[in-house]
């Protein structure tokens, strides 16, 4: 691949999480609108049913632990998978690394010059540089993918609620 292909498709991926950050920006501004009027919703049930216990409406009573604990749980689960998926990528490169550091050591130590020395050691610079610049990219993206997915369960019940709440 060229290093202008590389380039493109670093464009392209910045431009992808550029996307998804904005997605999760409205996605997250929505799921608080919703999630305020849920809660104004739910206070308005307790308190008719304070003013009246007949009116108490112990369903929807209910559901406001049972959903949250399984939202929170598919978002904790997003988080677990996300966190286990970057721990993996994250060792395996160290472990790459480790390697080439080796490599660039023999190869430094092993020139026939000096200039030869500096060279190994400027290549392996150069190269990390740009390692390090892709992995933090591919973090970065991650990341962002984890979020939504994080968010993607509380969004949808919070939203969900919100339109069967809506009188």
């Amino acid at each position: 691949m060229t290093q202008f292909d590389k380039a493109i498709q670093t464009g392209r991926r910045l431009t992808r999480d550029s996307a998804r950050a904005a997605n999760s920006a409205l996605s997250g501004g929505e799921m608080l609108q919703a999630a305020g009027d849920v809660i104004n919703a739910r206070l308005e049930i307790m308190a008719a049913g304070m003013a009246d216990p007949s009116k108490l409406d112990l369903k929807e009573m209910s559901l406001m632990s049972t959903e949250k604990v399984e939202a929170l749980s598919a978002s904790a689960s997003a988080i677990a998978k996300t966190f286990g998926d970057i721990g993996g990528r994250v060792s395996s490169s160290a472990m790459t690394e480790a390697g080439l550091a080796m490599q660039a050591a023999t190869s430094s130590a092993s020139a026939s010059t000096p200039a030869g020395a500096l060279q190994a050691q400027y290549s392996y610079a150069v190269g990390w540089w740009t390692r390090a610049a892709g992995q933090m990219l591919t973090l970065n993206s991650e990341l962002l993918k984890g979020q939504t997915e994080a968010m993607r369960p509380i969004h949808r019940t919070a939203v969900a609620n919100a339109k069967r709440l809506k009188k």
